[in-house]
């Protein structure tokens, strides 16, 4: 009886210390308005992913849908993994993309692009080794979004 006491009381002695997992509050997916026609913003989109070297899993001009594959990117430049306990969490994160262009009459195209991320090996704060589990959920910090639609822009007015 007192064996499993001791038991009990260690297991929750050393839950109690663990550091709890913040996540990053999920922004909603970026949406901006491109000045250009739907075919010329398109064609932006795709020579923008492709000087950024994204790989691409799906493309489909007749929805207006394109995916890409997963992406290795440090943590914190694309992606915001959350905190562990009061230390950030560092490492690799896993992102993928799917951009939505629909358009809005003859001189504009609506894009909308949705990312989906988590980590791949992590660790708590800058010190110690990277794991792969746990796998944790993170969010966009919108720098990519926000590149891509700039040179979006950039090719469409080109």
């Amino acid at each position: 009886m007192r064996a499993d006491l001791a038991l009990v009381l260690a297991v929750l002695a050393s839950t109690g210390c663990a550091g709890r997992h913040v996540s990053p509050l999920a922004p909603p997916p970026y949406r901006a308005e491109i000045e250009g026609p739907y075919e010329r913003t398109w064609r932006a989109i795709v020579s923008a992913l492709a000087a950024q070297n994204v790989p691409l899993r799906a493309v489909a001009r007749d929805s207006g849908v394109i995916a890409s594959d997963d992406i290795v990117t440090p943590i914190g430049l694309y992606a915001d993994c959350g905190r562990l306990g009061g230390d950030l969490i560092e490492g690799e994160a896993l992102v993928s993309y799917t951009l939505f262009a629909t358009p809005n009459g003859e001189r504009s195209t609506r894009v909308q692009v949705n990312s989906k991320m988590r980590t791949q090996a992590h660790r708590k704060g800058s010190s110690g080794k990277l794991r792969p589990l746990p796998v944790y959920q993170c969010a966009s910090t919108g720098r990519f979004e926000l590149n891509l639609l700039d040179a979006v822009r950039q090719h469409v007015r080109e």
